[in-house]
């Protein structure tokens, strides 16, 4: 399956920027455009969360709800970003014109890659050995680690976002991480003109 980007990873960071892409559905250079997300949680820091914080999100709201209620949003919204759960990558190799990912189940074809994953070890996806590097803000004590970058750039084509990207844990960091990502996607889509998405009432 050939997708034009896949993001690998379902908590804030990558579900903002599959939710920002997807809103942007009718722009002209992203309507042909396909577009997924692997949403595999199972890892995500949200799990044991509570929001009391975070604009926008009311006061006790839990993280796992969040993640449950962004996955539905996506699907309602966005019913054209195609969900890939239940499965884990394994592989990212460079391929013709962009990136070979290999899961647990499958194989998947994509011109751009976002990492969305937390920061924890071990990072256990084959292929990225050389980037990783020590956290540049967390605690040493915490041996939390992230993928070099220069703001979420990778290499050609290989963008992360949020924790892994070398940013704190925090909720509205994140999901800004993850829609800095998305507009710089939306940007490349629109030869090289700045873009982003805003509705309107």
């Amino acid at each position: 399956m050939k997708f034009d980007c896949l993001i690998i990873g379902g908590g804030v960071a990558g579900m903002q920027t599959a939710l920002l892409l997807g809103s942007a559905q009718k722009k002209a250079f992203v309507k042909d455009k396909k577009i997924g997300v692997i949403t595999h949680q199972r890892s995500s820091h949200l799990e044991n969360a509570l929001f009391n914080n975070v604009l926008g999100i009311p006061s006790g709201t839990l993280g796992k709800s969040i993640l449950s209620e962004s996955i539905e949003h996506l699907n309602t919204s966005y019913v054209h970003i195609q969900q890939i759960p239940k499965e884990k990558v394994i592989a990212i190799s460079e391929s013709n014109n962009g990136y070979l990912v290999k899961t647990n189940k499958s194989e998947y074809l994509a011109k751009f890659v976002v990492l969305a994953l937390n920061y924890a070890k071990p990072f256990t996806i084959k292929g990225l050995e050389d980037y990783l590097i020590p956290h540049q803000k967390a605690n040493p004590n915490k041996d939390r680690i992230q993928l070099r970058n220069n703001d979420h750039f990778i290499k050609e084509g290989l963008y992360c976002c949020g924790t892994i990207a070398g940013h704190r844990s925090q909720f509205a960091i994140a999901a800004g991480s993850g829609a800095a990502v998305a507009t710089d996607i939306l940007t490349l889509w629109n030869q090289g003109m700045h873009a982003q998405v805003h509705d309107k009432v």
